[in-house]
């Protein structure tokens, strides 16, 4: 799942609406916006992102939000490293490599210390 995905997900239950109920009134398929709360498409475009604000009702800072946490989810990330310290290419190749054997605490820890 992406941040996107989640957020999607969170605004749809707090709400009461179905996935299909969203989908019809969107006019998308419920299995893309499945796939989209899941995390098996892409970052969503800026038009979908207003029509989901639209959907919810939602504008100023919670629509701000959401379009911050689509750019955050794009779900097969490359990271170029081409011209960046040995130790950056190093950090991406290990992120790589161990990113789903890290504890969720652990992922927590390493986001702030990235946000921060």
């Amino acid at each position: 799942m992406t941040p996107f995905g989640a957020r999607l997900r969170a605004l749809r239950q707090a709400r009461g609406v179905t996935l299909g109920a969203m989908a019809e009134a969107m006019q998308l398929s419920s299995a893309y916006l499945s796939a989209l709360e899941n995390g098996h498409r892409g970052r969503p475009s800026a038009g979908l992102i207003h029509q989901v604000c639209e959907f919810f009702g939602l504008i100023w800072d919670e629509a701000d939000e959401l379009s911050r946490l689509a750019q955050l989810s794009h779900p097969r990330v490359v990271i170029d490293t081409a011209g960046l310290a040995p130790e950056a290419t190093e950090l991406a190749n290990r992120l790589a490599l161990r990113i789903g054997e890290l504890p969720p605490e652990r992922l927590s820890a390493m986001l702030g210390l990235l946000r921060g």
